[in-house]
Order: structure tokens, then sequence, then C-alpha cells
């Protein structure tokens, strides 16, 4: 009723009757008010229900919000708004509406999105977008680096796990997070003040981080953010570890790298370069003069390959000669036809830096297969692969390496075996060969790059894997000795930048427990609830195609190691940006909290469960507006000035988006005329709603008046089957319309038209008065549309134990006599949960249900049916199978001993019809009465004849 701006048929302002309601319910002090709820059980009987009822988390208290309303303008999310039926967006954080009791915010909020989930370091993706979007690139990008530091480096390399998981994907394409990632990045560093703010500690304890790659320096950095002084250790001149020893420059130059770096660094770290562990320090000295010590060496070293004729001039190692490209040297033994072995993105990199230092062929060689749908692909990332293959690098998959080949001593070649398989069934490495030999591979230059290795020179106490790299807690990282943690590659192996970056964030964590004497294990194991794709709105999706990204030309790219991909345009970045789903709703980027003044918001708040019990039960639901949104009926959600009546009446409100001035949606120019279409979406078999809804004819009656009396000048026509008015009242309505000039024609509209030019809808119908056909221009049309039923009608009668009829209104006992009780005794229905019904009839109902409620409460005794089951102990088995059957409950084990509860029994009969001993009876239709009438009426003999 809220909803309404007047209400039929006096044209009284809706909320001037139903506010002063509200406000005296939510200070009655016999009323406890649960907003915001959901009835997740009912158990019991009359006079006995125990209900548990899920208050859902406001994330707001509501003893300390003064709803100022100054955390809305600083929510970057938008949605439409349902209160106003979608006219206009609401944000995120919002008030129901005006007068809402309690009058309170809310942040709605529906897990976290699923590709936050997939980001090994849950980088909040939906948060940075939704600032990027409102344009706050400097809050945007401070919500990237709560998750991983290091922005515009995972810009370029990062392998984005997260678009795999992107809602989108299964509609189009995935959201380019990385490529946008990369503009905002892009952005704040060329055109903003981006000074990393010096930290100064607040805690006595030291920390000791050995490796500046990116896990060692996101674990300096989340614990100087946490107060402790830390110092880096590395064992290079440069910080960054593979990022800026390795990674070729067309993936990500220096300079951009070393700016992530150097931001990292500004917050006060001490960085100790040329530090050797083992060499120039011991482990021994670090865990003495620090207080806990985090290990993140890195894989820089490469494996070696067993193989005859490494010995060879012309047979290089990966890294190594990815480390020479990157410093711009070019090995004295580099050829023009250059072989890779390996399949993995170091080959990739290996391949296509060959070139831009003058190869004119390449072909990698690998174990696995092209075959990137196959469990023995290529390891390589497939972007990679294809932009490898693109600039001409030839890829020779299922063929195993078997012996260098050479002439005088410099290599000539490669011979090969073919490889049937390479991993088990349970995904374990172990490659398979036939006895057929492979191809013969002619190069002058060799590069083995089957993998990488950890030197643990130095860190010999630490208990170590077979394969190489240190044992850890899986959830704390801590390694064999007390407060010592490993973390990245050292302990999971060659992996990437943004699964570094998680186990530094864990790793701090871990350390901050273990200095603040808090157990390292306790909550780690969070579960999160990821919101389904079910559950993502996607009304307002169409598709749109995936930005592409720039690149440099092939030309260039093998003349040249400048950066491949150029990023996103303005345009392009604000485009891939608005296709975000914003699945969660609220992303979670905290900027409310920073405007909240009385510290109200906590997005850490936990739904709560609530027990009840209560003697009877009051289901007051209502009904829901029906919109076509699924059907596009009549062009709704097509055509811009196709509205509900719903939508109209917010329009006509003073407290409206119109602020009550009747505004075309497409233009917000007044309308000169307007049509209404009834009976949309009632009286319609094929969408299960074959009744009236009741009071929409009154109501376009009355919306029609409104404008008439607004507007004189404006030209209205009601299209009706037949005009439904009940009674007095009513009926004047309809004859103060037509005394004001409103037309209604009989009939029903076919089909709607927009008129392009002018956003104007032709209206095709035929005049059952005349039997014309007729084709009229309106400025604005509004469907009097159907009530339905609340979606979750089916599921709360299920749990409350009552039936609802064949269009999913509940069902009372009796329409005439019994027009407001269940058929479960202390359970009763008011308002439009029981089919489309005005005011006036919602509240008598309503008043009836409190009534029959009060009355059974305070007699404190009710009379249950005179018909109700009976067990026969001697023939009952105990099977439970009338337990099964009955909807109501009512029979029970009880002490090895089946009985019926009365107070819930109703009499149906169904468990003694189905008991396979007859050991049930109806009180006054007992076997011994019914089969001898049963036995008469097919003149059958009696048995006792």
């Amino acid at each position: 009723m809220a909803l309404l701006d007047k209400v039929f048929p006096q044209n009284d302002c809706a909320i001037c009757i139903l506010g002063p309601i509200m406000a005296s319910v939510e200070h009655h002090p016999k009323i406890n008010l649960l907003t915001y709820s959901e009835v997740e059980d009912v158990d019991g009987y009359v006079g006995n229900f125990q209900l548990k009822v899920r208050k859902k988390a406001l994330f707001i208290d509501p003893d300390k919000c003064n709803s100022c309303g100054e955390c809305i303008p600083a929510c970057p999310v938008s949605l439409p708004n349902e209160y106003e039926f979608g006219l206009v967006d609401r944000k995120a954080i919002y008030r129901g509406f005006p007068q809402a009791v309690p009058n309170t915010f809310t942040i709605e909020k529906k897990g976290i999105s699923p590709c936050r989930n997939a980001c090994p370091a849950k980088v909040n993706n939906q948060g940075f977008i939704a600032l990027y979007r409102d344009g706050r690139f400097k809050e945007a990008l401070d919500v990237l680096r709560d998750g991983a530091p290091f922005q515009r480096i995972l810009g370029r390399v990062c392998h984005h796990p997260c678009e795999t998981d992107c809602v989108r994907a299964n509609l189009d394409e995935a959201v380019a997070i990385r490529q946008v990632k990369r503009y905002v990045a892009d952005y704040v560093a060329e055109n903003e003040h981006d000074i990393p703010e010096k930290l100064e500690p607040t805690r006595k304890e030291k920390v000791a981080v050995v490796g500046a790659g990116a896990s060692g320096l996101t674990c300096a950095l989340n614990l100087m953010q946490r107060g402790y002084l830390v110092t880096v250790f590395d064992g290079s001149d440069t910080p960054g570890g593979l990022i800026t020893s390795c990674l070729p420059e067309y993936r990500i130059s220096s300079d951009v790298a070393m700016q992530d770096i150097e931001w990292v660094l500004g917050h006060g770290m001490t960085l100790k370069t040329n530090t050797r562990i083992g060499t120039d320090i011991t482990l021994d000295q670090l865990r003495k003069d620090f207080d806990a010590v985090y290990v993140a060496l890195g894989s820089q070293e490469p494996a070696r390959l067993d193989l005859d004729g490494t010995e060879h001039e012309g047979v290089l190692y990966g890294l190594p000669f990815l480390r020479d490209a990157k410093q711009g040297k070019k090995p004295k033994a580099f050829g023009k036809n250059v072989v890779i072995i390996g399949g993995g993105n170091v080959g990739i990199d290996c391949a296509r830096t060959s070139l831009r230092l003058g190869a004119k062929k390449v072909t990698l060689v690998c174990l696995e297969t092209r075959n990137l749908t196959s469990r023995d692909r290529m390891p390589a990332h497939d972007w990679e692969i294809e932009a490898a293959e693109d600039e001409g690098v030839e890829i020779l998959g299922s063929l195993g390496p078997d012996r260098i080949v050479d002439v005088n001593g410099r290599v000539s070649g490669l011979t090969t075996t073919v490889c049937t398989s390479v991993y088990t069934s349970d995904g374990r490495f172990a490659p398979r060969f036939s006895k057929e030999s492979g191809p013969m591979v002619h190069g002058d230059t060799i590069i083995i790059a089957i993998g990488q290795r950890t030197d643990l020179s130095g860190f010999e106490s630490l208990e170590a894997n077979p394969w190489g790299t240190l044992r850890v807690n899986a959830v704390s990282l801590e390694t064999s000795l007390p407060g010592v943690f490993a973390g990245g590659d050292v302990v999971t192996g060659p992996s990437s930048v943004v699964e570094a970056v998680a186990h530094g964030k864990e790793a701090a964590e871990s350390i901050d427990r273990h200095l603040s004497g808090l157990d390292l294990l306790e909550g780690r194991q969070l579960e999160f609830n990821v919101v389904s794709p079910d559950d993502v709105d996607k009304r307002d999706y169409y598709p749109q195609p995936r930005a592409v990204i720039r690149t440099i030309s092939k030309t260039k790219r093998k003349n040249s190691f400048d950066e491949v991909e150029l990023g996103f345009s303005k345009k392009a970045a604000a485009s891939e940006a608005e296709r975000c789903l914003s699945c969660a709703v609220c992303s979670e980027c905290k900027m409310c909290i920073d405007k909240c003044e009385p510290d109200a918001i906590d997005h850490l708040m936990e739904d709560e469960t609530i027990e009840l019990n209560v003697g009877a039960i009051v289901v007051t639901t209502g009904g829901q507006s029906y919109e076509p949104h699924d059907t596009r009926e009549y062009g709704y959600g097509l055509i811009p000035n196709v509205i509900t009546n719903a939508q109209f009446e917010r329009i006509t409100n003073a407290a409206g988006p119109t602020e009550g001035k009747v505004k075309r949606p497409s233009d917000h120019k007044a309308p000169k005329s307007i049509a209404f279409l009834q009976c949309v979406g009632s009286r319609d078999p094929r969408l299960n709603c074959e009744y009236c809804c009741y009071y929409g004819c009154e109501n376009s009656l009355k919306q029609a008046t409104q404008i008439k009396e607004k507007y004189p000048d404006t030209e209205v026509n009601i299209y009706a089957i037949d005009m439904r008015t009940h009674g007095p009242g009513y009926e004047d309505l309809y004859q103060r319309a037509l005394e004001m000039g409103i037309i209604v024609i009989k009939g029903r509209a076919s089909e709607l038209e927009e008129v392009p030019s002018t956003g104007r809808v032709r209206v095709l119908a035929e005049d059952l008065y005349t039997g014309t056909n007729t084709a009229f221009t309106y400025d604005l049309v509004v469907l009097a549309t159907a009530t339905r039923p609340q979606p979750g009608t089916v599921d709360l009668a299920r749990k409350l134990g009552v039936n609802v009829d064949k269009s999913g209104f509940f069902l009372c006992a009796h329409p005439k006599l019994r027009p407001v009780e269940s058929f479960k005794d202390g359970i009763f229905f008011g308002g439009a949960c029981l089919g489309p019904m005005d005011i006036r009839n919602a509240v008598s109902t309503g008043r009836a249900a409190a009534a029959m409620a009060q009355s059974l409460i305070s007699s404190g005794q009710f009379n249950i049916e005179p018909i109700y089951a009976e067990i026969d102990a001697e023939k009952c088995t105990q099977c439970e199978l009338c337990s099964d059957l009955c909807p109501y409950e009512a029979p029970s084990l009880q002490e090895e001993e089946m009985v019926i509860a009365k107070e819930l029994c109703q009499g149906c009969g169904t468990c003694a019809a189905g008991c396979p001993h007859h050991a049930i009876d109806m009180r006054h239709y007992r076997w011994d009465q019914i089969m001898p009438m049963v036995d008469a009426a097919i003149q059958r003999p009696s048995p006792s004849s």
C-alpha cells in the first residue's frame, strides 16, 4: 500500500492512511517486529507452534544508524530500484522507502562474486570495477591493492583465473577484468598523485623476509600495515624476482614493473640486496635477530635435462637465456634456427624471445599435445600459445627429446621419440613413449625449458620434499622450524604471480597470529558464500561483445621488445566495465565505512536464527504485481514508453521518481495522450492466470481520473474487454471517469508498435462495439497487470503444512464459511495471499484472521474435528508408512507405539487408506461401517450373512 499514491474510490492519500498504522505497530509494547526476516521451519501444532526464523543480516547496526544517508553517495553499485519498479536506480546500500519501519538502512549482498572467489589472492574485482565506473580511479586502485599490491604487473602478466568464472562468460564472453585492471592502474600512475604512505611501526617485533619477489614483498607490506618492523633480504641487486629478472620486456617493461615494486618499498620497509642466506648471513642468525622469518626464495634455477649432447655448443637453458635477454645480452652461441624443448610458459617465452633476437625459424618440441582440450595438453596458457604461433613459432607436440645431434661439437638438431601419454588418470606426471621414432628437428641452437627449481642452499635445516620444495603446513605455511614460514614457488613449485601474492598474504596472517600468541589455524579455512550464477540479476543484460585488446603489429614485434599488448583505450575500458553484472550486488569496496560517522556499518555481520513459540500463525504475505519481463508482452521492456500500472503509480506519486509529474520514460516529456490496456497477464490460461485481477479496472479508472485532474487536456483511452466495478463508490468512480471525457474502448489490444522517430506507441485493437479494427497512437501506454502469488508461497505452504490453489495462492478451508482459516488448526490467512483483492477486503480479512487467532489463544482451548484417525495397536506393525503419507504429520512412533496427534489430524483418511494392515480407522467412518455400505452398493453379499 505504501507504493500507492492514492487509493480508490475516494482518492485518499495512501501513505497518510498507512503511516500511522505502521508507526503504531513499531512502537506497540506487545508487538515484536522482525523485518528482513524469513520463516525457515515450522513445527508443532495449534497452541504450540515452534518457528525458526532467519533474521537476515542488515550489515548495519540499527541501534547506531541515524538514517543520515551519507553512505548512499559513497556506494558505487547501482541497481534497479524495486520500490520504484525499476524506473530509477538505487544503491546497494539503501533504505526500503522513506516511510519504512524501522527507518534504517540495509546493505544488499549475496555473498562474494565468482570472479573474486576464483582469484587466488581474492582480489575484489567487482569492487574496483564499480568504483572505476563511478569515475573514482584512485579508490578503485586502492581496492585492487588491498588484494594484491602489484596492479600494473598483474594487469599485464596475470593468467586471470577470475575471467574463467565470470558469470558473463555463460551469456556471451567474460569481462576482460585483467585489461580493465591494467587501464585503471596505468591511469593512476600516469595521471594522479600516487605516493605511498610511509608506515610507522606500532609493534616492537621484527620480521625478516627472504626474497624480494611478489610473495616476499606482499608479505612484507601486509606485516607493515599491521605495525611490524620488516627487513627484506634478496640475493640479487634488483628486487622483483623473476618479474624483473626474467619476464620478457614484450610482456612487461622493467620500468612499469619497478614502478609497482617501488610503490611497495615506499611504505618504509628495509631492503638489503646482494645478500645470500648461507653466504652473507645464516638462517640461524636471522632467527636470533628477528622474531619471525618468511622464506620466499622463488624458483630461479633451471631444471636440468639428462640427455646426450647437452654439453655441445649451442645448448642453452631457459631461465639464464631469458635473464640475459632481459639485460639486453645475446648469447654468443645463438644461431638462426632455434629449437625449444618444453611446452610451458617459459618455453613459449624463450620461443618468442628468440624471434626478437633474430632467429629465422623457431620450433618448439614438447611431450604434451597441442590439442588444448586433451588431458595431456601443453601447460602453457592458451593465449600465450596462440600468440607464439601468430608470430611464427612452429609447435611439434607429443614428442620427447631423444638425443642432441652435433657437427664438430656444434648443435645441428634434435632426434625425438613419440610420446603416447603424459599424465596418469589421477594427474601424475608419468610420460610414456612408443617404440616409434619421431622426426629429426634441425637447429643450430637448442634451448631447454623443462621447468624450474629452487636452490635451497643455506636452508638445509628446513624439512624439504623429495621434489625439492620446502615442506610446510598447508594452511599456516609454517615450516619444520617454529617461527619460520615459507611460501610462493619455494613451496608450490613454479606458479604465477597472483598465487605467490596469495601466499604472501596468508604468511602475513600466520606471522601476525604467531607473534600475537594466537592459534595459527583457527578460522582460517573459511568457506565463502559464492554467488550462484542462477542468483545473478540478469534483467538488464543485453548481448555486448568483449572489447578487443590492441596490440602492436607483427612486423614491429619481430624487431623489438616493445610491449605487445597496448592496453585498452578510455572508451574500450569504460565499455568493458559496463559489461560487469555486479553479481554480488554489494561489492564490499568499503567506501561506505569511510562516510559513516556513527560507525554503524559492519560487513562481517551474519544472519541470525531466532526460535519462537507461538499459539497461532497469521499469514499475510500479500501478492505480487505481474511484470511481463520474460514474455515481453505488448513490448514491455523493449518499448520505453510502455509501462505497468504499478510504475505509473510511482510516477504520479509526489514522493516518486518524478515528484508526481507525469513524464514519459524515454524523454521525460509530459504525455499528451495515454492508453490503459486492461487484463494484461490476467484471464490468460497461457500464463496459468485464468482469474480476474479484481481491482485492475478500478485502479485504471482512478489513475485515469488523476491524469484528467492534473492535465485536463490529456487524451485518455481505456481498452477493456469489460469494466468491472464492485458496487457503490466504485461505480461512481466509473461514471466520474466518463464525465471527465475518458473514453472506454470495448476491446483488447492485439499488438503494439513503436514509432521510432517520436517514441510514440501505436495500439492495434478491435473495437467490439463497432466490429472494426483500430490503430491509434499514444505518447504513453499503461498496462493494467494481474496480481500473482509471491514467489515463495509454495515453499512457505510446505513449511506450514497448508495448501495452495491451482493458481498458487493460499487455499482457505472454505471460501464462504471459513474464508480466513486454513485446513490446519491455528493457521489463518489475511489479505492478497488468498488472491487478488482491494484494500477494503484485505483489511477485512486481516482483521478477521487476527480475531480468529485472538479468540483461539484467549480461550485457552480449541475444538478438534469429530473425524480423526485412530490406530489399532494389535494390528499395527510400526512400519511408519502412515507417518510418511500424512500431509499433516499427525502419526508418529512414540515408545514403540504409533500414535495420532488429534491436534494435527484433519480427518482426511490418507493414512487409513494407505495402511497395508487395516490398522487405522477413521472415527465415525470405520472399516466395519464403510465396507457393508460398499457391499450393499455393489450388491455383494456381506461376509456376515
